[in-house]
């Protein structure tokens, strides 16, 4: 399969756009990395940002889903972001997971087959 360039890289900045305008505490971090891995690329995106309780998770990649403002620090953006991503990478016949980090922030993996 090959892939959508334009629509891959929207899937990059899109994350990496949400992990810095919700990286909430100051002196906080983002982390960027990409792994290849056999038959895969991986995309690590992670942030210091507002405490995800793991319930709340998977529903950051529905449709006009968003934290709460008191979490996230900002009332930009509508909630459509991470629900085009899922569906971006669904599209490449890959898959986006969310990991919340102990003491704040997410960690995003996005797997694509090569």
């Amino acid at each position: 399969m090959q892939g959508n360039g334009v629509l891959l890289e929207r899937i990059a900045l899109n994350l990496v756009q949400n992990a810095v305008r919700y990286n909430v505490p100051e002196g906080g971090w983002v982390e960027v990395v990409t792994e290849p891995q056999p038959g895969c690329a991986v995309l690590v995106v992670a942030n210091t940002g507002p405490v995800v309780p793991a319930y709340e998770v998977e529903n950051l990649f529905e449709p006009f889903r968003r934290l709460r403002t008191e979490r996230t620090g900002s009332d930009k953006g509508v909630g459509l972001g991470l629900s085009i991503v899922r569906s971006v990478v669904r599209a490449h016949d890959g898959s986006i997971t969310a990991q919340p980090r102990e003491g704040g922030g997410l960690i995003m993996r996005v797997v694509l087959p090569l």
